[in-house]
């Protein structure tokens, strides 16, 4: 709790919220979002004992706007710190929708699905596509993984949190699970922002194949990526077929979410989720939703 403020001040701000004054109540608004996040558990609190739903909606618009300017913050401070955490990247967008979400909860569930993968994994070299065949078994035999193509939409589809407890993704977030486990185990798998449809590589030198997650980890062939661009009328851009960045498989979460709130009409999320988006583009990424 502030120095600068205590329990009785923070109730006469929230009791000065209904004030018929526009430029009190705009007054007060400014004053507790001034005080950051640390302030959200006591506007909870306070909401817990509010008995007029008027108020009750004014203290969950602050409450959401200071949840926001923190995420916006942290997803900055991620981004200048070099993106390098992919995992706390996804929990980034995951907080948009579950601000209390905690990284080291994702953490445990990500070691306990490396630790089941492992498992089955045999010891001793495989070949390349021998690891992906038995990574594939793991991931979609063992733990159930599969595309979630009855509502592809969904923004929970870019939940990470959600695709854990359901099982079930979108293209991208069902390729990233199946990155970190791979990553985990120290496989050269990496992440390709391909058009319409992000896949994963295996890249090992001159060793080079393509995995698509959503169809069960099918594989195929660098001219098969080849054959897809020109099926649509699209450029083979070395991009296409190299590994890509966190940041940018962030950035087309992001756009994808962007796509699942507009199908839904969530004009609001849109303009947020957008706003989150223009802290972490430096160039036009569009074409790679």
């Amino acid at each position: 709790m502030s120095d600068t403020i205590t329990e009785g001040e923070i109730k006469a701000l929230i009791y000065l919220l209904d004030d018929e004054d526009k430029v009190v109540t705009q007054s007060v608004y400014n004053k507790i979002k001034s005080l950051g996040d640390e302030i959200i558990p006591h506007l909870e609190k306070e909401w817990e004992k509010c008995m007029d739903g008027e108020t009750q909606k004014k203290i969950e618009n602050l409450i959401h706007s200071l949840q926001y300017t923190g995420l916006k913050k942290r997803l900055s401070n991620w981004k200048n710190n070099g993106a390098t955490d992919l995992l706390e990247g996804l929990w980034l967008i995951a907080t948009y929708q579950y601000p209390d979400l905690e990284l080291s909860k994702l953490r445990e569930n990500f070691e306990q699905l490396y630790y089941e993968t492992w498992l089955e994994m045999q010891n001793g070299e495989l070949a390349p596509h021998d690891q992906v065949r038995m990574l594939n078994s793991a991931i979609f035999n063992k733990l159930k993984f599969s595309g979630n193509s009855k509502n592809y939409y969904s923004p929970s589809n870019s939940m990470i949190n959600i695709v854990l407890e359901s099982k079930r993704g979108n293209h991208i977030s069902v390729s990233m699970v199946y990155l970190l486990i791979a990553q985990k185990l120290k496989f050269p798998i990496y992440g390709v922002n391909l058009p319409i449809f992000f896949v994963l590589t295996y890249k090992n030198g001159d060793n080079q194949f393509f995995i698509n997650p959503f169809n069960k980890g099918i594989v195929f062939s660098k001219s098969d990526v080849t054959s897809f661009l020109e099926q649509n009328n699209l450029k083979p851009l070395p991009i296409y077929y190299e590994p890509c960045t966190n940041l940018e498989i962030v950035i087309r979460m992001f756009r994808n979410l962007i796509v699942a709130f507009e199908k839904m009409g969530e004009k609001e999320k849109v303009a947020e989720v957008q706003e989150l988006l223009d802290t972490l583009i430096d160039n036009d990424y569009s074409d790679l939703i």
